[in-house]
């Protein structure tokens, strides 16, 4: 999907127990779509298999990986850093800059989850806010990258994939690919 640089996500934090689900929900949401990879802290292993396994069932490219130090991966990145946070800049008034780098330079996407440190916010490239209202992450990393791709990854045909869900009006229907 991702036509530039490479796009990375990644995790900050992970309280197991409690973040499961949303840590693999920030990770599906990443390779629903456009990125190319998610990084997410070291003790979040049930979300990495998560994610893994839907990308195995219903195709990718998509990696997902484990990181003992998300802080030191944002420092030493080799590209620009885009931290989503209600406290950020305006979505709508950053996008077309952001979209511009992202087309020479990789781009790296963070999504809090505990409390950010301070730091994150002054190495950022841009604090984007998506909305200037509490809300999940999962939602902000959604509308960025929506925004970002300009909904261009909506139709996104996905490869290697075992089985595809089939739009219908109601109900649910997936069905195996030809690639079985």
């Amino acid at each position: 999907m991702n036509d530039g640089p490479e796009l990375a996500v990644v995790r900050l934090g992970h309280r197991p127990g409690r973040d499961e689900r949303m840590t693999s929900h920030v990770g599906l949401t990443a390779r629903a779509l456009g990125a190319d990879r998610v990084i997410l802290p070291d003790n979040a292993g049930q979300s990495k298999a998560t994610v893994k396994d839907i990308t195995e069932r219903f195709g990718g490219p998509f990696s997902v990986e484990l990181s003992d130090s998300q802080k030191a991966l944002i420092r030493e990145w080799e590209g620009r850093v885009v931290h989503l946070t209600m406290y950020g800049e305006r979505v709508q008034d950053v996008e077309e800059g952001i979209r511009e780098t992202h087309r020479e330079e990789p781009l790296l996407v963070v999504v809090g989850g505990e409390k950010v440190p301070f730091g994150i916010y002054e190495h950022a490239d841009w604090n984007v806010g998506v909305t200037n209202q509490p809300h999940s992450e999962v939602a902000g990393l959604a509308v960025f990258l929506d925004r970002l791709f300009c909904g261009r990854e909506l139709e996104r045909e996905w490869e290697d994939a075992d089985q595809r869900v089939i739009p219908t009006e109601t109900g649910k229907k997936v069905e195996p690919t030809d690639s079985e």
